[in-house]
Formats: C-alpha cells, structure tokens, sequence
C-alpha cells in the first residue's frame, strides 16, 4: 500500500528457513456452496498428518552420480525416483508419446566440491535444476537440500525437484516453442508440481506422504518464500530468469493441484498476462517503501473504501480496541474486528503495527509488510460491505472464504489511486499480494468470519483470495453463497 510506497526484497534461495505461525481457530461445521467445501481441499479432506518419506518406502530406482551416501541424496534420489513413477502414469494422459526418464541425477557439495553441472562450475552453486542441453538433473548437498529440509521438511526438496522435472516434462513433450518467456516456463514447471503433489496427497505414491493440511502449508510458506525479487523501474533489468511473484507461482501450483497436468500445458504468455491484470509487478520511481500503520494510515484506506464501494452507511472506524469485546453479536478478532451490531470496526493500533512491521532483509521468515495489516483491515471492512448488502450469514466457515475473496476484490480495485479527503493516495503497490498471501497464510485472519475463525487449510484461504483478486463481487458471493 503507499502513499508512494514500498520494498525490494532478494532472497537466497539457502536462506528460506520458514516458520509457520499459528494458523488461526478453524471453524467445525458443514460447507454450505455447491461449488467448494471449507473442509476440503481440492476434494480431498483437509487433515493434518505426517509429511516425508514413508517409512517404509520402496528403494529408489534412480542412483545418483558423485553422490556422498547422505540422508539429503537418498531423499533426493527417491524424489526422482517417485516422480518418474507418477509421470509414467499421467504423461500419455495429457501428452502425445511415451515418457523417458532423465538421463542422469548428479549431486555436488557448493562448500567444497570441484567439479561441473550442465557445464558450470559447481563451486557456490547453490541450487538445483535441470540441464537441457544433457537432459540431467542436478542439486546442491552441501547448503540447499540442507536448508530446505530445516525450512520445511523432506518434502521441500521433493517440491523444488518436482518443479526441475517440470522443466524435462516440457522438453520432451515439446510444450514450448524456441523464445518462449521464462516465466511461462518457470509457471507452467510450477503447475506440475502441484499436480504431482496431489498425487501423493492423494496417498497414490509408494514412497511419500503429504497432509493437506500443515503439510501443504509447509510448501506454498516455501513457493511464497521462493518467489522473485521485488525492483523499482530505477534498477530494474532483464535476468532471463523470471520465475513470478509468491501470488503467481502459488496460483500456478494451485492449477496443477486443483486441475492436473493438463491445466499447465495451458499456462502461456496470456494466461499469464490476464492473471496480472494491472497488477503493479515493479516499483515506481516515486515509491519509497512501507506506509507504517498509524492512525493516519489506517483512515486514510478505511475511506478509500467508503469511496471505492460506496456503502449507504459506512462502518464507523474505532481505535478503542476494548470495544469489540462488548459487542453482542461478534466476538473480537483482534487486531481488527467488525461489529455488525454497531457496524464498527474496532482497531487494536499496537497489535496492526506488530503485524504490519516488514521484516525485509530478515532471513528464516515469511515475507511480511504494512499489506499484511491493511489487508484484514480491508477484510473486517468486506464483512461491513456484506453485512449492508443483507442475507448473507457472517459467522460461518463459508463467511471467512467469502471474506476473503471480497478482500482480494479490494486489493485490485486499489490497483488505482484513491485520494482521500487528508490529501494521502492510497494504491496497492508491488509486492502488496504477497504480504497478503503470507498473512493468509500463518494467521489465516483475512479469511476468517465475523468471529476471526478461519477455514483449516491455508491452500483454501489463499485460492478464495486469488479468486477475488481475478474476479469481483458478484463472482465471490456466487462461489461462496
């Protein structure tokens, strides 16, 4: 959000340790749409449970060149190996031919080990990928496997291989033609990803288990955490190498998991040109960074709501966060919470500034930032917004995916200045739906009904936001009745 505004954040790829906060009280009950159930995650239930190598998996069927024997390698090689089996299976289903494995698995130390991978040296390599000009596969022992299994278990290094996979996928399939961005490449390698994982969330795999719940979590905290640097038009150049921002890649994923392997061979240049939308993807000139919460900030986007939505009684903003307690038909969802009785919504200023501090430069986090605040700001506003519009039941698991599709309405629409009566402008600026994903994430807040409960899975609150952000008001309460 800015009054001109906001961060640019690198991120190496070994350092994306990743805590989850609490996800929130989730909501018992019964799912009311036709179209999505709460409880559920792409039709299968949503449930916490082990995560990781089975215990009693079967050996791998791929060895592994200059491997040291380790724990990481033997995750690594089973990964392989248990993709190699989906896509025998699910390969003839979506493209023509017959699948071939890859060629070679070769693992290197970055600390220590001389040698080469796809004809670079492997010294400082801190990465994993896929080599198209050998058709190998290859990763780094040493730092990353490491720290993606302290980030986020064994099944981080199986998603980052899942993903390098994608990339043979698309070349033996011949998905994309020569010049094809790197971003198409890099979605669509995503959106595979998550189709193989639905097939081990769906216990299809003989060597590895994935919850839908905390274990599905871990790996979208790992996507957002992998997502691309933010620039301003001041330094912003050309890699070769974009991959897209957490809301993309996240959404890419979301396709495969959702819709299978099919869905990614549609993700092209336009697909993803009309996700973006006017979406900001770089800063301007004239953004400076975060809009610390205050009370100044937190009237200023209150009103720029009035003036984008228009209610015949807007919510009265109150900073007497006590207040909420009192209410007699919501309980506080601190540090914001909405009334409907009184129509107010009651801010705690200190708790909204602890959420919206941005922790860039800070390792071992989730990206967070003044968005991540403003965003159940806006939320506890929707709830207001439906509350006006009538008939719709605020406190149930429904409300909280409702809510947060309206609040993704929201964020677009602030892809436009808004300037309100104090002389601020208001707009979201890049970066913004990312803070908000992390929120949806380890708080669940944005998601949550009138009460603050949330829905147990954060793949469900971010897919309802998503929807919003792509949509608008008529088609949140159509998907979420």
């Amino acid at each position: 959000m800015h009054r001109r505004r906001h961060l640019a954040r690198l991120l190496a790829v070994a350092g994306t340790a990743v805590v989850l906060a609490g996800c929130g009280t989730t909501i018992s009950g019964k799912a009311v749409s036709v179209f999505d159930d709460p409880f559920k995650v792409g039709g299968l239930q949503a449930v916490d449970g082990p995560s990781g190598l089975r215990s009693d998996a079967e050996e791998p069927s791929r060895r592994v060149t200059d491997t040291d024997g380790g724990e990481d390698d033997e995750i690594a090689a089973q990964s392989v190996s248990d993709l190699e089996e989906y896509w025998k299976g699910a390969y003839s289903g979506t493209f023509d031919g017959e699948f071939t494995p890859v060629k070679e698995l070769v693992s290197w130390d970055s600390d220590s080990y001389s040698g080469e991978f796809c004809d670079e040296s492997t010294v400082g390599l801190i990465n994993a990928a896929y080599c198209d000009d050998d058709n190998t596969i290859g990763w780094d022992r040493g730092v990353l496997l490491p720290a993606l299994r302290h980030a986020n278990g064994d099944m981080a290094i199986t998603m980052v291989l899942a993903h390098e996979y994608g990339h043979a996928i698309q070349k033996l399939s011949k998905l994309n033609k020569k010049g094809t961005p790197t971003l198409v490449a890099e979605q669509q390698a995503d959106c595979f990803a998550g189709a193989y994982l639905r097939w081990v969330a769906e216990g299809d795999s003989k060597r590895f288990t994935l919850s839908t719940g905390d274990g599905l979590n871990n790996l979208l905290a790992a996507m957002i955490a992998f997502r691309d640097p933010l620039l301003s038009q001041d330094d912003y150049f050309d890699t070769g190498d974009e991959h897209g921002s957490a809301f993309e890649r996240v959404s890419a994923f979301q396709f495969g998991f959702t819709d299978g392997p099919s869905s990614c061979a549609a993700i092209d240049a336009q697909e993803i040109g009309e996700r973006r939308g006017d979406l900001p993807i770089e800063l301007q000139s004239d953004q400076t960074g975060e809009w610390p919460v205050s009370e100044e900030s937190v009237g200023a986007i209150t009103e720029a709501m009035n003036i984008l939505f228009s209610p015949k009684n807007p919510p009265t903003l109150s900073f007497d966060a006590a207040a909420a307690s009192t209410c007699p038909d919501a309980r506080p969802s601190p540090p914001a919470s909405y009334c409907p009785a009184t129509n107010t919504i009651a801010v705690d200023l200190p708790g909204l500034e602890k959420m919206g501090a941005s922790n860039e430069g800070e390792d071992d986090v989730l990206v967070t930032g003044d968005n991540t605040a403003y965003s159940v700001l806006m939320s506890r506003y929707m709830l207001a917004v439906q509350h006006e519009r009538g008939g719709l039941v605020l406190d149930n698991a429904e409300a909280g995916l409702r809510t947060a599709c309206l609040t993704g309405v929201a964020t677009t629409k602030l892809s436009k200045e808004v300037t309100t009566s104090d002389g601020n402008t208001v707009a979201l600026t890049a970066g913004d739906i990312d803070e908000a994903v992390s929120g949806l994430l380890t708080n669940g807040l944005v998601a949550g009904d009138v009460n603050g409960e949330s829905v147990p899975a954060g793949f469900n609150r971010i897919d309802a936001f998503r929807i919003g952000v792509l949509g608008d008001q008529d088609r949140c309460i159509k998907r979420f009745p």
